[in-house]
């Protein structure tokens, strides 16, 4: 992949912050080739990259063979239940959801449990003709769980992204965000709005989609967007529309929050392991109200490495799982 040469910062450092910026979770390394830039991208391997000590330990729980450089792709379905490390792989499952749609618009309620939004910006160039991956040049199409398979695989799509495609598409449904402080203290209601952003740095003449959130009245609806700390909040009212439920681990505790200098940190998410698992408890008491659980259409649980402890991992799992009870389908 080669960009033109005042595409990126000449200082080492500077252009290694900008490539990681830009990229995310896929390393990208820069040739200076004098007409270009040359550039590289893998997913890394380097244990202190991905900043859990206790890291191997957690994947070799998970099993599979899975290494550093191939987390990206791990995933595992039973029932339901899509369980994956990274929590990009939320949008491969919905794209499945929607092709089993009889209701091409039907707007469902999205239940995120996450300490972050992941409303980023994918790497996907916006055309008349729809979307294609800016990395692999292929079309990428919600509808087509491949496409999006292969954008996620490709980095086009990454775990700070997955969100923004699915509300291009469905600009009425409503995200339910529950959050714990200190990112969410107190329940907050936006708007959201779908909208594009100019790439910086494959091709400054090309648009991506983007999302805008505006503070609102209105407390539920189409195109709403509540933040809460609060269960009751956070299911108030979502009527009897299909719910698609995504949980990332690092909701219950994001001590490393991806971060090298975690330690630095002055307010962690870092409970301990009982307050993780007594708010693993807590959850599933509201999810599997007759209700609640019947409407569930689809479930994802993310892991994410760097952020949510692996010595956590296998008891979170086998809580999350035989609480939801979603196992057999």
């Amino acid at each position: 992949m080669r960009i033109a040469p005042g595409r990126l910062p000449s200082d080492p450092s500077e252009r290694h912050a900008t490539l990681r910026d830009y990229f995310c979770d896929i390393d990208a390394s820069a040739v200076d080739c004098g007409d270009a830039w040359e550039l590289t991208l893998a997913w890394p391997a380097d244990p202190e990259r991905h900043v859990d000590p206790t890291l191997a330990a957690g994947l070799a729980w998970w099993g599979d063979g899975v290494r550093y450089e191939t987390m990206f792709a791990a995933q595992r379905r039973s029932g339901k239940i899509l369980r994956c490390l990274y929590d990009s792989w939320t949008l491969a499952s919905w794209s499945e959801w929607m092709t089993r749609q009889p209701e091409a618009d039907q707007q469902p309620v999205i239940l995120h449990v996450d300490d972050h939004r992941d409303l980023g910006s994918p790497r996907l160039r916006v055309g008349a003709d729809g979307w294609s991956d800016m990395i692999s040049g292929d079309p990428v199409t919600l509808l087509d769980p491949i496409s999006v398979t292969n954008a996620i695989t490709s980095g086009a799509i990454g775990m700070g992204s997955f969100m923004t495609p699915f509300l291009h598409r469905f600009p009425q449904c409503e995200v339910r965000h529950l959050c714990q402080p200190p990112k969410a203290r107190s329940t907050e209601i936006f708007r959201f709005k779908p909208d594009v952003v100019s790439d910086s740095l494959l091709d400054p003449l090309a648009s991506r989609p983007s999302m805008i959130l505006r503070d609102s009245e209105q407390r539920t609806g189409p195109s709403t967007y509540l933040l809460t700390a609060s269960l009751d909040d956070w299911l108030t009212d979502t009527q009897d529309r299909p719910l698609l439920l995504h949980i990332d681990l690092d909701y219950f505790n994001n001590r490393y929050d991806g971060d090298s200098d975690w330690a630095l940190h002055a307010s962690p998410l870092d409970p301990p392991r009982d307050a993780i698992m007594a708010r693993i408890d807590d959850l599933m008491s509201v999810l599997t109200k007759p209700d609640i659980a019947a409407r569930i259409d689809d479930v994802v649980i993310a892991f994410s490495p760097g952020f949510f402890p692996a010595e956590f991992w296998q008891e979170a799992d086998r809580r999350l799982v035989d609480g939801l009870g979603l196992s057999d389908g």
